[in-house]
């Protein structure tokens, strides 16, 4: 199972990894990190969010900037790991991650939450009031609400909720229609497979049904799995990119590792018939404030093509679309540059 293989994958490392060489990293990034300027703000701490302490970090070098407000996929993944890829966006944005019920310091604070708790309906009220509580902390009006993956459904709700409470949308590694974009995904990847002549992995992915109603978590981790590890872009990102980060996070103890990697898993597990039920159209495709699109020209997890179809049909004051090329899943940190000139361009 993918997530099972990828926690033992990081779990192996680090056990592996000398810790000294650990630490030399660590420090090599906390240098690389270090925010000095008078106007900077780098603070990392709990909030009452919802009766439940939830976890922030907020950077930036200049506290007159735009703030940037991250809201993290996974859905159990929250995206400061990949804090070292984003320094250039901390000097054009206060950057916001936030750490959601289950997952990261959240989970690590407060240990599971109760399943009542567990839904996307109770992550996008907490949400609007990380908002509102970054409104008043950071003395701003409005705040640009960027959501990524599974993030996109926790954000479209806030941003059609509160539209007062944000200056523009920005979705990336969108999801449409969750079992149109599995169905596709699975199809997409055999032919992949097929063509390479990969028998195994052929075989694992026609053993599901062609119809993702009936799949569970386990069925889901395999197309995830072949997906990521087929992409013809950046193939197996989450192993190179994501816990490489993620075991060098100069403010995580293995305790903050561990934590994370727990959250991962579990909260997936525990929302899967929630997300796998996901459909963007049933919110409306009307948004009161500018909507936003950069998405990888070849995403092989969330589907490019049904992203640019949705943007089609939204209606906002002003909406842009970019196509990010030499990406696919995790744009915005494969192609950090790239993302930040789109982000730039949005937002000015």
């Amino acid at each position: 199972m993918f997530i099972a293989a990828s926690v033992a994958t990081a779990a192996a490392a680090t056990a592996a990894a000398p810790l000294a060489y650990r630490a030399v990293r660590k420090h090599r990034r906390a240098v690389e990190a270090r925010i000095d300027g008078v106007h900077g703000i780098a603070e990392s701490r709990y909030v009452t969010i919802g009766g439940v302490d939830q976890w922030l970090q907020i950077r930036g070098e200049d506290r007159a900037n735009p703030v940037l407000l991250v809201v993290h996929g996974g859905p159990g993944s929250p995206y400061s790991v990949f804090t070292a890829l984003l320094r250039e966006w901390e000097r054009h944005f206060t950057v916001v991650h936030w750490d959601r019920r289950g997952c990261g310091r959240t989970l690590r604070r407060n240990g599971w939450p109760p399943a009542g708790e567990l839904t996307f309906e109770r992550m996008v009220e907490d949400g609007i009031e990380v908002a509102e509580w970054l409104r008043r902390h950071l003395d701003k009006d409005k705040i640009v609400l960027m959501a990524g993956s599974m993030g996109t459904i926790v954000g479209l709700p806030m941003a059609q909720r509160r539209p007062d409470l944000f200056s523009a949308y920005v979705g990336t590694d969108f999801y449409v229609d969750m079992v149109a974009n599995e169905r596709e995904g699975r199809r997409d990847t055999l032919a992949r497979l097929r063509a390479a002549g990969n028998k195994r992995g052929v075989a694992a992915l026609e053993a599901l049904d062609d119809d993702p109603r009936g799949w569970d978590v386990a069925a889901w981790g395999r197309r995830m799995q072949w997906s990521m590890a087929t992409d013809p872009t950046t193939p197996n990102a989450v192993f190179k990119l994501l816990f490489p980060l993620l075991l060098t996070k100069p403010d995580y103890s293995l305790g903050d590792v561990m934590a994370w990697l727990q959250g991962f898993g579990k909260v997936r597990d525990a929302m899967f018939e929630q997300f796998m039920a996901f459909d963007a159209r049933s919110l409306g495709t009307r948004f009161e404030i500018p909507f936003h699109l950069f998405q990888g020209a070849r995403d092989v997890v969330t589907l490019t093509e049904p992203a640019v179809d949705y943007f089609a049909e939204v209606e906002a004051p002003h909406k842009s679309l970019v196509l990010i090329e030499d990406a696919s899943h995790f744009a915005a940190f494969t192609q950090p540059g790239r993302f930040l000139a789109a982000l730039r361009g949005a937002t000015a």
